[in-house]
């Protein structure tokens, strides 16, 4: 009995140890899901849209205004993960990148994608000396790119603008374009591309191509973006405005809300609801808010 109230502290100390060890084993394990995962990602008046397939890999297309982005990240991302596969800059404008530099200084980020227009913004040279600095492998995007998210589950993002070289067009009508697909669910991504640019994209492709249950809406729900031909194109069972509550620029435009009305399109917006998110196991989408 003396012997073991003399080592009893050691064996506790041990026990102490190896409990801890298992919770963190738990905590940090990889968690597989047969759900791809798409977050429309509340950062104000700006875009920024987590994507993570089943296998883990992740995706962020824009990266918001500011370092709103971080807090954001940080509620929908695994926990002690700080590593992402691939970003997504789908033009240089503030509200669209603002966010990036600082997402460069925490998280380590395999590539980043862009639409090779040169920003000329304080924050745009910023991001462009921390790609160099850190050595990401920077692509620029072109249209027939097919990027895969989970080769077992056939999930990809594939490239529908730009389809030429966008260093002349106005910043907006450059941004990249894309579709995210798993299985029966789809998810258009425009970034700020303007009427114009779904004129482009509607030449190019067939209506299968466009079709998307999910279309995240150009430039915040501008007059701009989203003709009446485009939405009737993509045919989405739903659209996306990311856009900040009671914004100077009057998003979503009256005109743009009576467009979806027209053709009963249902929307949602992340002022209104915060983060959106989405779930699809290929089959069916889930909206679980």
């Amino acid at each position: 009995m003396e012997r073991i109230r003399k080592y009893l502290p050691y064996l506790l100390l041990i026990l102490l140890v190896i409990l801890t060890v298992c919770i963190w084993f738990l905590i940090l394990k990889p968690k597989n899901s047969p759900y791809l995962r798409v977050v429309f990602l509340d950062v104000g008046q700006g875009d920024a849209i987590y994507i993570e397939a089943p296998n883990g890999k992740q995706m962020l297309v824009d990266g918001g205004p500011d370092a709103t982005l971080l807090g954001r990240l940080s509620k929908v991302m695994p926990f002690a993960d700080r590593s992402i596969d691939m970003i997504v800059a789908t033009h240089p404008d503030l509200d669209h990148i603002g966010g990036f530099p600082l997402l460069l200084d925490n998280y380590k980020v395999g590539s980043i994608l862009e639409n090779g227009a040169v920003g000329t913004s304080k924050e745009s040279i910023n991001l462009e000396e921390k790609i160099v600095k850190k050595k990401i492998n920077k692509i620029i995007a072109k249209r027939g790119m097919h990027i895969i998210l989970d080769d077992k589950r056939n999930i990809y993002f594939d490239i529908l603008f730009p389809d030429r070289d966008v260093s002349n067009l106005e910043s907006n009508e450059a941004s990249i374009v894309g579709k995210l697909v798993y299985g029966e669910n789809s998810f258009m991504l425009t970034g700020d591309a303007s009427l114009y640019t779904e004129n482009l994209i509607e030449w190019n492709e067939n209506d299968k191509t466009l079709n998307s249950d999910v279309l995240k809406l150009g430039h915040h729900g501008s007059r701009t973006s989203s003709s009446i031909l485009w939405l009737k194109k993509v045919t989405p069972e739903v659209a996306i405005i990311s856009v900040d509550k009671g914004n100077k620029y009057g998003h979503p435009h009256k005109e743009l809300l009576e467009r979806l009305s027209s053709l009963h399109i249902p929307f949602l917006s992340t002022a209104d609801i915060g983060n959106i998110v989405f779930e699809s196991d290929g089959r069916k989408l889930i909206y679980t808010k």
